[in-house]
C-alpha cells in the first residue's frame, strides 16, 4: 500500500487538496499541525504513483510532496481512528440529535438520537470530517425549526451520511450527486442499510456544458471545495426555488466570498458555524 501526502501551509490548502482528490481511492486524509495541513491519500501501486520525495513551489511557498509504503492490512488498521459520534445541533437546541456509527462499531445509540449506520467502502467519507459535521449540525438547526420536510438534494454525497441522515429526519424525496462513482455506490449501500430512499446519480457539478447542476430542490446541501460551490453559484437559475442552502468544505477564510456569491441569487446567510479552520454556511430565501 502506498501513502502519498502533500504538506503546505493551510492558505494553499485548497489547491493540495484540488490535487490530491482526483487520486482519491479510499478518501483523503488529513492532519493539521498549527497553519501547516498535510493531506494523504492510500492505495496500492499504479493506482497512486510513486514519487520521489520533492518539493513544488506553489505561489510564495513550497509544497513538500511524500511518497512512503505502508502495511498492507491499512484497509483495516484504520478502522480503528473511527468510531461512534453523537451529532447535536449548532443553535442551542437539545434535539434532534444523530448517532452516526461506523458499521464495525457495535456502539449502542444516545437515547433518542437517530442513529445512522455507515460504511464508506472506498468512497470519501466516514462523517468523521469537520466540514462533514458541520452539515450535520445545521441539518439539525433546521429540523429543530420544523423544516425538515419536502425534496432535498445533496451535492457531493460522499458515502451519502447527508442525505440519509436527511431521511431519516423527515425529508423526501432525496437525491444525491457525486462525480465519484464509488461515492455513488457507497451511497446507494448506506441508503439500503439505513432503510432510506436514496436516488443516487454520477454528475460533475463543474461542467455547465455537460452535467452542469442538477435540477434543484427546495433544500440543498453541498459539501464541496470552493471552486466547485463557485461554479454551482454561477449556474443557479432565476428561479431555482431553494429555501434552505447548507454549504461546507470552505476553509475560513472563503466564507465571506461565497455567502456573496449567492446572497445574488436571494439566499441570505442565516448561519455560520466553524471548526478546525473549515466553515459551514447556512443560506435561506428571503
Amino acid at each position: 500500500m502506498i501513502r502519498l501526502a502533500i504538506r503546505c501551509k493551510a492558505e494553499n490548502a485548497e489547491l493540495a487538496l484540488a490535487q490530491l482528490i482526483e487520486l482519491a481511492p479510499t478518501g483523503i486524509e488529513e492532519i493539521r499541525d498549527g497553519d501547516i495541513v498535510e493531506y494523504a491519500v492510500y492505495g496500492p501501486p499504479g493506482e497512486v504513483p510513486t514519487l520521489p520525495d520533492l518539493q513544488v513551489a506553489v505561489g510564495d511557498d513550497l509544497v513538500e510532496v511524500r511518497t512512503t509504503e505502508v502495511a498492507d492490512d491499512w484497509q483495516e488498521r484504520w478502522k480503528d481512528f473511527h468510531g461512534s459520534m453523537l451529532i447535536t445541533p449548532s443553535a442551542g437546541a437539545s434535539e434532534p440529535t444523530i448517532f452516526l456509527r461506523p458499521s464495525w462499531d457495535d456502539a449502542e445509540p444516545a437515547a433518542g438520537a437517530v442513529e445512522i449506520v455507515l460504511d464508506p467502502g472506498q468512497a470519501f467519507g466516514t462523517g468523521s470530517h469537520p466540514t462533514t459535521r458541520l452539515c450535520l449540525r445545521l441539518l439539525l438547526d433546521i429540523a429543530a425549526e420544523g423544516g425538515n420536510e419536502g425534496e432535498l438534494i445533496d451535492l457531493g454525497c460522499g458515502s451519502g451520511v447527508l442525505a440519509i441522515a436527511a431521511g431519516k429526519l423527515g425529508w423526501g424525496p432525496l437525491r444525491a450527486y457525486d462525480f465519484d462513482h464509488l461515492a455513488v455506490t457507497a451511497t446507494e449501500e448506506n441508503a439500503v442499510r439505513n432503510d432510506v430512499s436514496v436516488a443516487a446519480f454520477q454528475s460533475d457539478v463543474r461542467d455547465p456544458e455537460g452535467d452542469g447542476i442538477p435540477a434543484l430542490a427546495p433544500t440543498v446541501f453541498a459539501n464541496i471545495m470552493r471552486p466547485q460551490l463557485l461554479d454551482v453559484a454561477a449556474q443557479i437559475p432565476a428561479d431555482h426555488g431553494m429555501r434552505e442552502v447548507v454549504l461546507s468544505g470552505l476553509l475560513d477564510e472563503e466564507a465571506d466570498e461565497i455567502s456573496a456569491a449567492y446572497a445574488a441569487h436571494g439566499l441570505r446567510e442565516t448561519g455560520r458555524i466553524s471548526e478546525g479552520g473549515w466553515t459551514g454556511l447556512r443560506l435561506s430565501a428571503v
